[in-house]
C-alpha cells in the first residue's frame, strides 16, 4: 500500500515502517489493537507529523495518509457508501501536541462522510497520553451530532466496547423515525474580490447581489468572503494557502458549495474542486441555474438549454465520461445528466441542433413581427435590470398576469400584450431582465428573443429606484444593449418602486438630468397616467386629429378608428359618417381620400 498525503522529508525506512501497518490484520472487535497504537506513537515522534490509520470492519488497512504537524488530510474513497449508512470505515489519527481532544474538523469530517468512528491519540514524546473517540450521530431529530468518549489510557481501551456501541448506533439508524424531515439548501460560501471591477457594481453590492442569486437557486448562504487578491492565479485562481485554509473552513462548516463572484476557467475550477474538497460554482454557472429552473416556454428551455452546454462542454475535461461531478444540485441542473455524460462528439451535435431549433423560432418571430407591421401596431418594450419591477408594470398596464415576485429573473419569457392609449393601440412588450456581469453563452442564445427589442419603436428603461446602485444598473442595461447591437431608439427612464424611495432628493436630481424620465410605481400606480401620456408623445408616429367623411358603404372604417386610434366625436349626415379623430399618422395617410373639406 502506498502512504498518501505530505510525506516529502520523510525517511524511506519510515515511509517503509508505515507502509508494513497495512500488512496486518488486527482484532475487528477493538476500536484499536494496543500494538498499532504503540506503533502510531512512535512513528509520529519520528515525523512530528499527524499520522492517520483507516480501518475496515474487518480489521484491514484501507489507506494511510501523513499531514503536518496539526492536521492529516481525508481521504475520500470507499467513504459515504450510502447517505443514510455508515461508511463502514473508522479514522485513527495522532495528535503530535499530546492532546486527544477531537477537534471540531475531526468531527465535522467524522459526519460529512458518516465515518463509523473518528479517534485521536494523544501522542508525547512517544508515549500514549490518552486516545478519545467519537461516533457520529445520524438521526437528525436529536439535536446532538455526535458521542465522545475517553480519554481512555491504552489499558482502558482495550475493553471498550466498540462493536457493542456500534451496533446500537446502526440499528438506532436502521428504525423509522416517523418524523419528517426538512430539506434545506446547499450550505454554500460567497468569495467575492475587494478590487473594483469595470462597469461593475462595486464590491460589497456585487457579492450582496451574488447571494440574492444564490438564494434565488436555493442555496443556504453560510458566509461571504471579500478577498484583496490582486491578480487571479492562473492554476486554481487563489493562492496554495487561501485553498488550504478553505479546504478546513469547508470541513468545520459542512459547506456543500463555493460560489466565486467572477468567472473561472474550466483548469481553475478543476483544480479548485481538487484543493477545497466541494463543488465550486463561479457567478456565470449561477445565473445558468437560475434561467434554467425559470424556463417555462419551448423556446426559453431550448435557449438555456444551448447556454449552458456551451458553458460546460470546455469544462468536460478530467470529468471523462461518467460526469461523477454532476448528482444533483446547484450548477448540475438543467440539460439533464443524460446530455451531459455523453461525449464531446454527442454534445456537440446536440449544440449544433439546439441552434437550427432556435433558428427555426428566429424564422417564426419574423412571421409575426411582419403581421404586427400590417397591422400598424407600434411596439413598445420593456427593459431594465432584474427586480426593477418589469412584470409587475406589464400587469399594471395590460392585467397580463404575468409572475411577479422579488427575486432575481422571476420571469424569463417573452410577454406581450396590447396597452389601450387614448388615442389608440400599442403593443407592449416584457423582456427577460438583465444584470452585471451577464454571461456572455446567455446572450448569444437568448438573442433571438432579445432581437425583440431592436424592431421596437420605444424602449422603457424600468430602474429600481429604491436601489443603491441604480445609476450602475443603467449603465449595466446600456451595455447589454450595445453587445445585442440594439439601435439606438427613444427611450424613456422609469424610476419605478418610487413609493419605496426613503432619501429621493439625490435620485431627483439624476431624473432631472434625464430627459423624458418619470418616477412611477407600478405597485400603487403613482403616475400611471403620466406614463401613459409620456409614451403617446415619444412615440416615433404620433397622433395627428383629423376630421373625416366616411360613405355609409364603407361605415366599418369607423371601426377601424375605434381600434387604432381615438374617436372624438361621429356626426350621421345625410352624405354620410362625419368623424373628429386622433390616429396616427400612417392610418392618416391611407384614409387621406376621406379628408373632410378645412381638415387638418
Amino acid at each position: 500500500m502506498t502512504v498518501s498525503g505530505n510525506i516529502s522529508g520523510i525517511k524511506k525506512e519510515i515511509i517503509t515502517l508505515l507502509e508494513e501497518l497495512s500488512e496486518k490484520t488486527y482484532p475487528r472487535d477493538m476500536l484499536v489493537a494496543p500494538e498499532l497504537a504503540q506503533e502510531l506513537a512512535s512513528l509520529t515522534q519520528a515525523v512530528n507529523k499527524e499520522i492517520a490509520v483507516y480501518l475496515d470492519r474487518h480489521g484491514q488497512v484501507r489507506q494511510i495518509m501523513v499531514g503536518d504537524h496539526k492536521t492529516v488530510p481525508l481521504v475520500k474513497e470507499h467513504l459515504r457508501r450510502d447517505p443514510g449508512n455508515l461508511a463502514g470505515i473508522r479514522c485513527l489519527h495522532t495528535h503530535p501536541n499530546g492532546d486527544s481532544t477531537l477537534s471540531g474538523l475531526d468531527l465535522t469530517s467524522m459526519n460529512e462522510y458518516k465515518l463509523d468512528a473518528m479517534a485521536a491519540i494523544g501522542v508525547w514524546d512517544g508515549n500514549i497520553s490518552g486516545i478519545r473517540v467519537a461516533f457520529p450521530q445520524l438521526d437528525q431529530t436529536v439535536p446532538e451530532k455526535y458521542s465522545i468518549y475517553g480519554p481512555f489510557s491504552l489499558e482502558q481501551i482495550v475493553q471498550f466496547p466498540f462493536l457493542d456501541i456500534l451496533r446500537r448506533l446502526e440499528k438506532e439508524i436502521s428504525k423509522p423515525t416517523g418524523y419528517a424531515q426538512e430539506q434545506r439548501g446547499e450550505r454554500a460560501l460567497l468569495i467575492g474580490f475587494k478590487q473594483p471591477r469595470k462597469a461593475s457594481l462595486n464590491p460589497e453590492g456585487s457579492i450582496t447581489e451574488l447571494e440574492e442569486l444564490a438564494v434565488t437557486a436555493g442555496a443556504e448562504v453560510v458566509g461571504k468572503i471579500l478577498l484583496g487578491q490582486e491578480k487571479p492565479d492562473p492554476h486554481q485562481f487563489l493562492g496554495k494557502g487561501k485553498v488550504q485554509e478553505l479546504a478546513g473552513y469547508r470541513q468545520q462548516e459542512s459547506l456543500d458549495l463555493i460560489i466565486f463572484d467572477d468567472e473561472l476557467s474550466p483548469r481553475q475550477q478543476n483544480n479548485l474542486e481538487e484543493g477545497i474538497g466541494c463543488r465550486v460554482l463561479d457567478r456565470t454557472a449561477l445565473i445558468l441555474q437560475i434561467f434554467a429552473d425559470r424556463a417555462r416556454t419551448k423556446e426559453g428551455i431550448l435557449q438555456v438549454e444551448l447556454a449552458q452546454l456551451n458553458y460546460l462542454l470546455p469544462r468536460l475535461t478530467g470529468y471523462g465520461t461518467s460526469m461523477s461531478r454532476l448528482g444533483g444540485g446547484i450548477g448540475t441542473r438543467g440539460p439533464g445528466e443524460s446530455k451531459l455524460e455523453a461525449d464531446r462528439r454527442k454534445i456537440r451535435k446536440r449544440i449544433t441542433d439546439l441552434q437550427e431549433e432556435i433558428e427555426e423560432v428566429k424564422k417564426q418571430r419574423t412571421v409575426l413581427r411582419q403581421r404586427r407591421v400590417q397591422n400598424n401596431l407600434p411596439v413598445v418594450a420593456l427593459v431594465g435590470y432584474t427586480n426593477a419591477g418589469k412584470s409587475t408594470l406589464m400587469n399594471t398596464l395590460t392585467q397580463a398576469n404575468v409572475l411577479a415576485e422579488n427575486k432575481l429573473f422571476a420571469t424569463l419569457d417573452t410577454t406581450t400584450r396590447k396597452l389601450k392609449l387614448k388615442q389608440g393601440e400599442v403593443l407592449l412588450s416584457d423582456t427577460v431582465g438583465f444584470i452585471h456581469k451577464l454571461p456572455h453563452t446567455l446572450i448569444a442564445a437568448f438573442r433571438a428573443t432579445l432581437e425583440e427589442i431592436n424592431y421596437a419603436d420605444l424602449l422603457l428603461h424600468v430602474v429600481d429606484a429604491g436601489s443603491p446602485y441604480y445609476q450602475t444598473q443603467i449603465s449595466a442595461v446600456q451595455e447589454v444593449l450595445e453587445e445585442l447591437e440594439i439601435v439606438p431608439k427613444p427611450t424613456i427612464l422609469l424610476f419605478n418602486k418610487w413609493d419605496a424611495v426613503t432619501d429621493p432628493i439625490e435620485v431627483l436630481s439624476y431624473v432631472k438630468q434625464h430627459s423624458p424620465a418619470l418616477t412611477i410605481s407600478a405597485h400603487t400606480g403613482q403616475n400611471i397616467p403620466e406614463l401613459l401620456e409620456a409614451i403617446r408623445e415619444n412615440l416615433p408616429d404620433p397622433p395627428r386629429k383629423v376630421v373625416l367623411l366616411i360613405p355609409y358603404p364603407e361605415a366599418s372604417l369607423l371601426n377601424v378608428l375605434y381600434d387604432h386610434g381615438e374617436v372624438l366625436s361621429a356626426e350621421y349626415l345625410s352624405e354620410g359618417i362625419l368623424c373628429t379623430a386622433h390616429i396616427r399618422a400612417s392610418w392618416a395617410d391611407k384614409m387621406h381620400k376621406y379628408f373632410y373639406s378645412g381638415a387638418d
